[in-house]
């Protein structure tokens, strides 16, 4: 995605080579670039990023819900009824005869968007695509560094053809100072809204095409969206790094947006029960953990998931229960008041997991907060 200071989205087909923003619009006399990525990429492997979606207007996507797709604000034209989008999921080939296609019922960009920051939108569905993968969104900055995943089917050099299959490449973090000292475009960087990433040299990047589709990072064995593919000058040029959306500013407003057009994330589950019957001691004043991997569903947790706990302990007034999801989110289960002197801990908790992607590490969180009194995780049971 090779965008040109700004006035230049990644829209299109762009590559995984350079910056460019893959939106809708185009600079000033100047039409939009309609074939381009990913520079320096490699080809994907059927099922390796199962929630990327192809838009027909040349940007990418990821699936939020089962009938919203999470994509660039600078890919469509504004809110409202839109029936002229049509997603392709489920391929890396868009030629295959496997793909699933659905046609757009309406878009919401998001508000405020005016070319500069907030370069989010979301596509809802005419029908929902049961049991596709969602990409769960980052809600902390501090996952905001490191490398990163980027892919699309955008040009594959600055300037080039959208590509047949996606292609994929990793990208390193770039600091908001060093970003806004790249020159041109950079100078205004939005650093509460933005995130950089490119290697100092060039050579990988997304490019134009790539536009709209996810930046994600693996936590705690889940992927999560870092960003979104927005903008840059060129592609993949030594020194002009990527511009992204970056995500952890905006989960909640995403969140908000989707359940105001009735996209929440759905209940699902897979009804999959997970047990770990290994004691682990709980000495005092120490946090323990133990943990399960749940596998082999699909999609989101249950919005009524169980966690059964059997803990035994001889002052449970001492203890506080939580469950950390696989993101590491974590969800306060029991603080028990100081002054229960009951021994044990035999109790199954409802909680509401659908923001949670079902499958990856859980684990049973339990702190003794005082001295005396021990006990020991005796076992443990997660239902999604």
């Amino acid at each position: 995605m090779a965008l040109a200071l700004r006035i230049m989205s990644r829209l299109g087909i762009a590559a995984v080579t350079g910056v460019l923003l893959a939106g809708a619009f185009s600079a000033p006399g100047q039409a939009a670039d309609p074939t381009p990525t990913v520079v320096g990429g490699t080809q994907a492997a059927q099922g390796e990023f199962p929630w990327m979606v192809r838009l027909s207007m040349g940007c990418g996507g990821a699936m939020y819900t089962e009938q919203i797709v999470l994509t660039a604000a600078h890919c469509v034209s504004g809110t409202g009824a839109n029936t002229s989008i049509t997603a392709t999921y489920g391929v890396v080939d868009l030629q295959s005869t496997s793909a699933i296609k659905r046609t757009s019922k309406y878009v919401l960009q998001a508000p405020g968007y005016n070319g500069t920051g907030k370069d989010w939108a979301l596509i809802q569905l005419a029908s929902p695509i049961t049991g596709a993968s969602l990409l769960k969104l980052n809600t902390d900055i501090a996952n905001d560094n490191g490398t990163f995943d980027i892919m699309g089917w955008g040009a594959a050099t600055e300037g080039g053809g959208q590509q047949r299959y996606l292609l994929k490449a990793r990208v390193p973090f770039v600091d908001d100072t060093t970003c806004k000292a790249s020159g041109g475009s950079y100078s205004g960087l939005v650093v509460a809204e933005e995130i950089c990433a490119a290697y100092p040299q060039g050579g990988t990047d997304t490019c134009q095409g790539d536009s709209g589709g996810p930046m994600t990072k693996v936590v705690n064995g889940v992927p999560v969206q870092i960003g979104i593919v927005s903008w840059g000058e060129g592609c993949a040029r030594a020194g002009k790094p990527g511009v992204y959306t970056q995500v952890s500013n905006f989960a909640a407003a995403i969140k908000a947006a989707a359940d105001s057009i009735g996209g929440t994330v759905p209940p699902g589950g897979c009804g999959k029960s997970f047990t770990n019957a290994t004691d682990v001691a709980i000495p005092d004043n120490t946090t323990v953990t133990s943990s399960v991997a749940a596998s082999g569903c699909t999609g989101n947790a249950s919005g009524s998931a169980t966690v059964a706990v059997d803990i035994k302990h001889t002052y449970r007034g001492d203890l506080v229960i939580r469950l950390i999801a696989p993101d590491g989110t974590s969800y306060l289960l029991e603080d028990f008041p100081n002054g229960d002197s009951a021994d044990n801990v035999l109790k199954t908790y409802t909680v509401n997991l659908s923001s949670e992607v079902a499958n990856g590490t859980w684990k049973l969180s339990v702190q003794d907060t005082a001295s005396a009194d021990t006990g020991k995780i005796d076992s443990w049971t997660l239902t999604v």
